[in-house]
């Protein structure tokens, strides 16, 4: 959450967060979570909302299937990996609303991009932010 907050208080160096509706986590897959016990994006999410006052939404997207470790793929076959991996479960809820996407970190952009592709068709418009970003040149 520390690092969450962290985020909040640079994100409210603009006026991007007065058009946000809400925040929505990059879901793991359910046993994924239950094994590691947490969601990093989650507790990412939830410092942000605190700190920029923006609800917090888990229940809007689904990642539907489990995956293989993306960290010993290329860019290729990391964009494969995930299509079809994340289901709407509430598209009403985001007709016509701005959410972010939280995740911890971006390297070659394959998960959030599946994830937000399912979102935007579902009717919401929405934007991305990360604690950090991947520079390898090995992806």
């Amino acid at each position: 959450m520390y690092c969450g907050r962290l985020m909040g208080h640079a994100f409210t160096k603009s006026t991007f967060s007065e058009q946000i509706d809400f925040l929505v986590p990059l879901p793991l897959f359910k046993r994924k979570e239950h094994q590691r016990g947490y969601n990093q994006a989650k507790l990412i999410c939830d410092g942000l909302g605190e700190f920029l006052q923006l609800p917090v939404s888990t229940e809007i997207i689904e990642r539907v299937e489990a995956t293989e470790t993306q960290t010993h793929k290329n860019r290729v076959e990391r964009w494969q990996n995930m299509q079809g991996r994340f289901k709407v479960k509430e598209s009403s809820a985001i007709q016509n609303k701005h959410l972010i996407l939280v995740d911890d970190v971006i390297t070659t952009g394959a998960t959030l991009e599946s994830c937000a592709q399912e979102l935007v068709k579902a009717g919401a418009v929405v934007s991305i932010y990360t604690l950090g970003y991947s520079s390898s040149k090995n992806v």
